[in-house]
């Protein structure tokens, strides 16, 4: 037998069978439910939410890997040993000399024969007993890795799960506007100009979208106008006026020939195909993630910090957006008095972050990854050392954290979601969604067949000279068309 524990030398033929057994049951439970997800997105035509799928699966197989890398060198990890003194530097909770296994902790272990929790992932064997004849102690023992193993798992059931619910939620309060989609198409449209016909003038000062977020106390200035914005994402963040007078000002700017155009189907196809985005864990939070676990040493509290991090963002993505759509009410209220037709607002990216629009989804992409890592580290603890844990915190550190992952959750998922899906469109483009899936692929299509005509022009100015025949040439409105749509791929 092993020092560590019984090998599988020695292990009853049945326990391994049995364990393999459950293991693979569930392994194919999983893959199974998510294949027929995939199958359902694909009947339905979801194809930014399959795509988002398979992103999922993508980062379930890297965290997976990342933990059979740990599984694979656990033994060779052990046994790099460092000196004493660099062991008791920037420990997460001060040493104690007795210290004992206690509460949830070996729920996770409790699986296997006799219920050695300590003895999970296969203790190398000799490994403390290597570095100690050194005089030394190991980098990282088997114990904590398993222990890592645990986090790893519950942060990628964590952000999915968070990321799905703000997605599933936002989209249920998007899915209340299509009534106002609804009025907004019924309304008497000049088939010949585009434009909405109205018998009188508009008074641009007694239009709803203006006296709501432009006129009335205080909003006529500056700072103001930024607290007005910071509460209204905490109430009626989009109202009906503000949805019927930005849609017209897209479709005045981009659809001009349709105004019919169902913007409501176009923001929620644009906010699928941004899910996908959502879903992933880019380099930049597996950075962050590091940076957090290597200041998380004892009386920096850093568990509780973190927090507000996520918090500061929300808040400040939720004003900005807001802000926006003041700002385009301040900017016709300026420039007219009164205008013929229906009151159209003038998108623009200038009036983003830098001028970029997407930088929204990447500060909402940081917004959900860090909530979901606060939380998962939360439970985390709570199941692997206990409530009562020195990491857990005092309790006037753990009930705001709690308070705060909440708040988070719910205001960005029925606030911050469904005004970056509406304000975001206010940009000085329009995104690829705003074509039909079919329509999209003609478009790819085209584009790659201009473009291998596009290459021989240089083939038929050579043998023009030369008299002969060479390739037909697009014509300027198509390679105009394409390159509009290139553009847009690209962002």
């Amino acid at each position: 037998m092993a020092e560590g524990g019984t090998t599988l030398e020695y292990t009853p033929t049945w326990v391994v069978a049995v364990v393999c057994s459950v293991i693979v049951f569930i392994s194919l439970a999983v893959e199974r439910i998510l294949h027929f997800i995939g199958k359902y997105l694909k009947k339905k035509n979801q194809k930014p939410l399959f795509e988002a799928l398979q992103k999922i699966k993508a980062e379930l197989m890297l965290l997976g890997f990342i933990s059979l890398l740990l599984t694979v060198f656990q033994g060779r990890i052990a046994k790099i040993c460092i000196p004493k003194d660099m062991a008791n530097q920037w420990l997460p909770c001060q040493e104690k000399k007795d210290q004992t296994v206690t509460h949830i902790q070996t729920l996770f272990s409790s699986f296997l024969p006799h219920g050695t929790g300590r003895h999970l992932l296969a203790e190398a064997s000799g490994t403390a007993s290597y570095c100690t004849a050194k005089g030394k102690v190991p980098l990282l023992s088997t114990t904590a890795l398993h222990h890592l193993h645990i986090f790893i798992f519950v942060l990628a059931v964590v952000h999915v799960t968070f990321c799905a619910l703000t997605i599933l939620f936002g989209s249920t309060k998007i899915h209340q506007w299509k009534s106002w989609e609804d009025y907004a198409k019924n309304m008497e449209y000049d088939p010949e100009g585009g434009s909405v016909v109205r018998t009188k003038i508009t008074q641009v000062q007694e239009h709803d979208f203006i006296r709501n977020r432009f006129l009335g106390f205080g909003k006529n200035s500056e700072l103001l106008g930024w607290v007005y914005s910071f509460f209204k994402q905490f109430y009626g963040s989009v109202t009906k006026s503000d949805y019927i007078t930005l849609r017209l000002g897209f479709i005045m700017t981009h659809c001009r020939g349709n105004p019919k155009f169902n913007f409501h189907n176009y923001m929620m196809r644009a906010l699928e195909a941004d899910f996908k985005k959502v879903v992933g864990i880019s380099w930049y939070l597996w950075a962050f993630v590091v940076i957090f676990l290597l200041l998380n040493f004892v009386g920096w509290h850093t568990y509780f910090w973190i927090a507000f991090i996520p918090f500061i963002l929300l808040l400040a993505v939720g004003t900005k957006l807001e802000h926006i759509i003041t700002q385009l009410a301040q900017e016709v209220a300026e420039r007219h008095v009164a205008v013929e037709g229906e009151l159209v607002v003038q998108p623009s990216d200038n009036h983003f972050w830098f001028n970029r629009p997407r930088l929204i989804l990447r500060l909402i992409h940081i917004i959900l990854f860090q909530n979901s890592f606060e939380l998962a580290f939360f439970f985390w603890i709570w199941l692997q050392y206990g409530f009562q844990s020195c990491m857990m915190g005092q309790v006037r550190f753990i009930i705001p954290r709690l308070v705060i992952g909440v708040f988070v959750q719910f205001v960005c998922s029925y606030s911050t979601l469904p005004l970056y899906a509406f304000v975001t469109q206010m940009g000085s483009s329009y995104k690829k969604a705003i074509f039909e899936e079919h329509i999209r692929e003609g478009l790819v299509g085209w584009a790659r067949k201009a473009k291998k005509n596009n290459k021989g022009n240089a083939v038929k100015r050579s043998a023009n000279r030369s008299g002969q025949v060479g390739p037909k040439e697009e014509s300027p409105l198509v390679l105009e068309m394409v390159e509009a749509y290139g553009k847009e791929s690209a962002v």
